[in-house]
């Protein structure tokens, strides 16, 4: 009989201390797992917003790239003239001094 006696009074005591144990936890839990909520939930928004401006920065980047193939030809024209400009001022130059350097001979 001592030995039923201590079982029935070692189960009383589990049950009587997971009881008030779990509802505490499940207050606290319920409190928690609220605020866990939320803190998904924004990070949810969070994504989709990040998703929207990369998905916008994306298409940025792809106008920009396109532009930039349009503009290269345009870009090496222009360095070419630049090129040809440079040389023809070096000519003019060129023949501006043999023309003064005449000029003074004829003076002497």
């Amino acid at each position: 009989m001592a030995q039923s006696f201590w079982e029935s009074e070692a189960v009383e005591e589990g049950q009587a201390e997971s009881q008030p144990a779990e509802q505490g936890t499940l207050a606290v839990s319920v409190d928690e797992f609220t605020g866990l909520e939320e803190r998904i939930l924004r990070a949810v928004e969070l994504v989709k917003r990040e998703r929207v401006a990369r998905a916008a920065a994306e298409e940025r980047v792809a106008q920009i790239e396109a532009q930039l193939r349009e503009q290269a030809p345009l870009v090496e024209q222009l360095q070419k003239e630049m090129s040809a400009l440079r040389a023809e001022r070096e000519h003019v130059r060129q023949r501006v001094v043999r023309l003064l350097s005449q000029l003074d001979a004829l003076e002497l």
